[in-house]
């Protein structure tokens, strides 16, 4: 009995696969990963097209992927042709959303075809066999820097609803003795006081 439950548990890792994802030949397919500054980030990907024989997937090695890595600035920080498998690599340099983009070489050459895309991307000690402290000491400088960009805001925000509400005081102090004084020329022109 402990054979057999061993077999079906060797059975099942063996057909687990990476993910994937399908896209038309000019589609442009973005994932936006959030990494700290001074982190390598490894992307491993492999095309295949589909056979409408076959209906599966075939490897097609004429088939490039053309990537793109955006830092959270907008720059551009990776933008190449590969082949229909390999391996990029990036690091980034400011912490934050980084946009990776992928889409094929192709122009439709084949009539809009689907393509299957196995995509594994790696960051940080994923990468590498970091020292354990060295990646946690990058994660809390993350961290600072978020929380600083953050009590920035809060103070920008605090010291915009105080100049507001002093604002809303002086109009209303203003409204009110403008009224006292219309309404004191009133009383005193109809003689009421």
């Amino acid at each position: 009995m402990m054979t057999r439950g061993l077999v079906i548990v060797a059975s099942l890792l063996a057909v687990t696969h990476a993910l994937y994802f399908h896209i038309a030949e000019t589609e442009r397919k973005c994932f936006i990963e959030e990494i700290p500054d001074e982190t390598m980030v490894i992307g491993n990907y492999k095309v295949q097209l589909h056979d409408p024989n076959t209906n599966g997937y075939a490897d097609y090695p004429s088939i490039g992927m053309h990537v793109e890595v955006k830092d959270p600035e907008e720059k551009v920080i990776l933008s190449k042709l590969y082949l229909s498998e390999g391996r990029f690599t990036f690091t980034s340099h400011t912490p934050g959303e980084h946009t990776i983009c992928l889409y094929s070489n192709s122009s439709s050459w084949f009539a809009g075809a689907q393509l299957r895309i196995h995509l594994d991307i790696q960051a940080g000690e994923h990468t590498q066999d970091y020292v354990q402290v060295d990646q946690i000491q990058k994660e809390q400088n993350y961290q600072r820097y978020r929380e600083e960009r953050f009590r920035q805001t809060s103070e920008s925000t605090n010291q915009r609803v105080l100049w507001w509400s002093i604002g809303q005081t002086l109009v209303l102090v203003c409204t009110g003795a403008w009224q006292m004084r219309h309404l004191k020329g009133f009383f005193e022109a109809k003689k009421l006081v």
